[in-house]
């Protein structure tokens, strides 16, 4: 017998789209609605109880999609969310979006295929349009680390551009004026304005950052050592570096150490998140403290509760920015020169 997916596959669609015209939903073309009707006669797919339950019934599992399941920040995250399913005995199905709008839209239809109603999403690459249409259909649709107007209510977020003034105003203090930066390749929100944070402080500051004192590379720490090292090759004088991560400045910390640079006495380095590495680093690392952990309770709270149709207060709404916090520990000194 056909199912749900079998029809999305046959019709190129998503999952949702089949759903809607199952049930009759908005946000569907004549055409297409009518293509997928056709392509259900064709197959012998009868709508039933099994298929209506995608959006009628309820089922006791958070759905969780993540952009990696091996990196130790979403590690982090999904330990806050599991911490709120174990206290609430509901079950956790965790699949990876890998930042790619395919592979995350997957994700999110096969986890409402299993019929989840309360679902913490991390998406990069799809559009807001998409997401916002993800929100009306699935009840306890929840964004994590991303903000969009539409939803707001559903959105626990980071306040990135603070993050990076943050950084910005307490290098400031300690006399830096030669600033470097190693950023993530990747063009999404999160390194956009980490940047735009730092270079509007600096610039209030009377201080403009030079672009080739700005190296972009993989977010993890072989793409810290790149690009540390492309900055030394071009001769480039700085006396402090800010990295996207904890994992790029422990990449760009190895590189220094590599070329007989000592941190900080020489260069000052800090890095964004404040993962476990962070604390192991030599030296330790001063970074940014992101409450990922304590957004992941906020996210899988929220998300539940919407999809148990309780009603959130409008007060509440506010609580879902978050704002990154300075932990210093030993990689960053005053400037010297």
């Amino acid at each position: 017998m056909a199912t749900i997916k079998d029809i999305a596959n046959a019709a190129g669609v998503s999952l949702a789209t089949v759903s809607r015209v199952i049930n009759n939903g908005p946000k569907v073309g004549d055409a297409t609605r009518a293509r997928i009707k056709e392509i259900m006669k064709e197959m012998g797919y009868r709508p039933n109880a099994n298929a209506r339950a995608l959006v009628t019934q309820r089922n006791p599992s958070l759905g969780v999609v993540l952009a990696e399941l091996s990196d130790p920040f979403f590690a982090t995250l999904a330990h806050g969310i599991e911490t709120v399913a174990r206290q609430k005995d509901i079950q956790v199905l965790l699949s990876s979006g890998s930042i790619q709008a395919k592979t995350e839209m997957k994700a999110i239809d096969t986890l409402m295929e299993h019929r989840c109603e309360a679902m913490v999403v991390h998406s990069k690459a799809l559009s807001d349009e998409v997401l916002v249409d993800y929100a009306k259909e699935i009840p306890g649709f929840v964004l994590i680390n991303r903000y969009i107007e539409a939803i707001a209510d559903r959105c626990v977020w980071l306040d990135n551009y603070a993050g990076g003034a943050s950084i910005a105003k307490h290098l400031l203090s300690l006399g830096h004026k030669k600033i470097a930066m190693i950023s993530s390749q990747y063009q999404i929100d999160d390194p956009i304005l980490r940047l735009k944070g730092v270079e509007d402080e600096l610039n209030a500051a009377g201080i403009t950052i030079d672009k080739t004192a700005i190296e972009l590379a993989t977010p993890d720490q072989e793409g810290g050592e790149t690009a540390m090292q492309n900055l030394l090759s071009k001769g480039i004088e700085f006396t402090a570096v800010v990295a996207y991560n904890d994992a790029m400045a422990a990449g760009a910390m190895s590189m220094l150490l590599d070329h007989g640079i000592q941190v900080p006495s020489e260069v000052s380095v800090i890095g964004f998140d404040d993962v476990i590495l962070a604390r192991y680093c030599r030296p330790k690392l001063t970074t940014l403290k992101y409450p990922i952990e304590m957004m992941g309770i906020k996210a899988a709270e929220l998300a539940i509760s919407l999809a148990a149709k309780k009603q959130i207060e409008d007060s509440a709404i506010v609580t879902h920015k978050y704002t990154p916090t300075i932990v210093k520990r030993e990689s960053v000194a005053i400037a010297n020169k």
